[in-house]
Parts: C-alpha cells; structure tokens; sequence
C-alpha cells in the first residue's frame, strides 16, 4: 500500500521505517519529518541491511543516524513515492493484558454473567480494587504472539470468517535493541531502542475456551490471525520521546473517536513490564513489548468491527496508521463454522 497516510509527523529528527520503491525490494530507511527517506542500505554500503540488524547495532549505529539525518547531499527519495511496510520482523512479541485501569475495569463489566448480582458501580468498584492489588504486588500479566500476525500500517485487515466479535486494542509498543535478561526497572529502558504503534485486534468470541473453561483464556485463536497486528509505521527512537508514560492513544472508527486515552492510566508503565519479562525470558534486538490497550474498545462500544470499516490510529510523536477491515470469505477458508466456538 502506498504512503499517502504516511505524512503525520513524529517527534524528534527521524525515525525508522521499511519501505520499498514500485517493484522494488525492502529496505530501511532514515525518515525525516520533512517527508524524505534515506536508503540505508545505500548509505551503509550494506545491500542485505534489515532494520532487525540494524537495532542489533544500534548503539553502534545511532550517532551514525543523526549525522545522516542532517546531510542535505544524501540520496533522499519523497516519502510520497514509496511504500511503507511493517517498520520490522520482530523475533519475539511479549504482550501486556489487562494494563489499562479503565479498560479493564470497564471489560469486567461488559463480561460480567447475566445473574451476577452486583450493581454496575459495585462491580466498577470490585474490579478497581483488583487492579490496585495488581499494582501493588507488581505483577503484570503478559503473554505471547506470533511475528506472523505483523502486518503493515496501511495494509488492510482481513477478518476471518470465523472471527465472530473482531475488536481494536491500539497499544503503545516498545522495540528492544539490547538482549536484556534480569534486568532491574531501573536498567530496563537502557534496552529500549524505542517505540512504535500496534494495533492489537482480538477476536473476543474466542478470548475464552467454549468447550472447556477451566482451561481459561485462549490467546493463540483469538489474537494471532494472519495481519492481526498492524504494525508502525516508524519506530522513533527513544531519545525523542519525552516520557512514555504520557503519551495519547487514539483510534478513530469510520471517523469517530473510540479510543483516546493517555498512557498515563497504564498500571505498569513501560520499564515494568520489560523488567517482568527479563525476569523469565531474554528479550533479544528487534523484539517487540505492547503495553496494552486503554479503554474504548468494540466491546464496550457494542460495536465490533465489520467489513469496510476503516480504523486510523495515532499515538504522541509517533505518527499514524490506517487500515481497511476487508471481511475473508468463509468458501476461503474452507469451515466457516468454527469447531470450538459452536460448542
């Protein structure tokens, strides 16, 4: 898909991006605000360069970017006439849960059974009361995703056809460059190489195993679809971005405002949860941690996403994405009815 979306600025001098010429291959690219792209591959004299190398490097590399930024001699291409992709492959994606206040809050209630006895504001107030033990114990909830489930800012989003309840989570998404294994809080933003935006859809028909509910949540059917996190587009690198913690997550439906929220109402701000995860696995270059959804989903909305939607996202500095929700054919995939979902 073409940049024309591709035009929102970012904080700082540049960013980085993938992108690629008509016909052309990948490549990454030094993005500055003004709407030029810099090869890297060209600049570096490295034709196989990927932005994954590059964020192994990045320490190593970034003085090098801030030199090139500011080199008006560089062969600079018009963002307007390439494409921009997914800023990354990433090899690992370690997702934050239930990391809003509100947002979670408000999905305790949208789930609560139909006989449950409590009130709405007794059942906001429970629910509150659980987030702020969560806090306490500094315990974050964080699961895993598919590097397959990456899709570009503005490619469009093909729904599957079993998918019966499709929902928006924008997210705030830190990209490591450092390994990072049993780091403290206070050392964990040193392995942060900085942060971009993911739209982190779920199929809420199937958040919960139908034919089994001990086994309880089930993260792989319900958020792991081919293109179910549109990615970008630019990964801005931490330096510019002032305080993570205090960043606005908005997402527009068909124009209409869903979701704005600050980062602020995050429970365990970014170097929290990178910090938890370090304590059970190595975070390695390139990896991406999403830090959750605030409030303002379908779900709570009663209004899931359908064929011909269009969904543009934006966060503070870092620039925007729009993407197209194009309904899968059920003949495509063979069953249309899905076999744990009817049970």
């Amino acid at each position: 898909m073409t940049s024309t979306a591709a035009s929102v600025p970012f904080s700082g001098p540049f960013a980085i991006g993938t992108l690629s010429a008509p016909g052309g291959a990948r490549f990454p690219g030094l993005v500055a605000p003004d709407g030029r792209v810099l090869d890297l591959c060209t600049a570096l004299g490295e034709p196989t360069l990927t932005t994954l190398v590059l964020l192994e490097r990045w320490d190593e590399q970034l003085p090098l970017l801030r030199t090139l930024v500011e080199d008006p001699a560089g062969d600079w291409q018009p963002l307007a006439d390439l494409a921009v992709h997914a800023p990354l492959e990433p090899r690992q994606i370690f997702q934050s849960g239930a990391n809003y206040r509100q947002h979670v809050i408000d999905l305790g209630v949208a789930h609560r059974a139909p006989d449950d006895p409590r009130t709405v504001e007794e059942a906001r107030a429970e629910i509150a009361a659980i987030m702020d033990k969560r806090a306490a114990e500094d315990l974050p909830y964080v699961f895993i995703g598919l590097p397959t489930a990456i899709s570009g800012p503005y490619d469009d989003v093909v729904l599957p056809a079993w998918a019966e309840k499709p929902d928006w989570e924008l997210e705030l998404a830190a990209v490591i460059s450092r390994p990072a294994y049993r780091v403290t809080v206070e050392q964990a933003l040193d392995h942060v190489a900085g942060y971009t935006i993911a739209n982190d859809l779920t199929d809420r028909a199937t958040v919960f195993r139908r034919d089994m509910p001990p086994i309880g949540t089930d993260w792989l059917r319900c958020k792991n679809a081919p293109g179910f996190t549109p990615l970008g587009p630019w990964i801005v690198p931490a330096g510019s971005v002032a305080d993570p913690s205090d960043l606005q997550v908005t997402l527009k439906l068909n124009g209409k405002t869903m979701q704005d929220e600050s980062t602020k109402d995050m429970i365990f701000d970014v170097a929290r949860i990178v910090s938890y995860i370090s304590q059970t696995a190595r975070l390695l270059p390139g990896d991406l941690v999403l830090t959750g959804s605030p409030a303002g989903n379908g779900i709570h909305w009663g209004r899931l996403l359908r064929d011909g939607d269009v969904m543009d996202g934006s966060i503070t500095g870092l620039g925007a994405q729009r993407t197209r929700c194009v309904a899968q054919e059920a003949a495509a995939v063979g069953a249309p009815v899905d076999p744990i979902a009817v049970k």
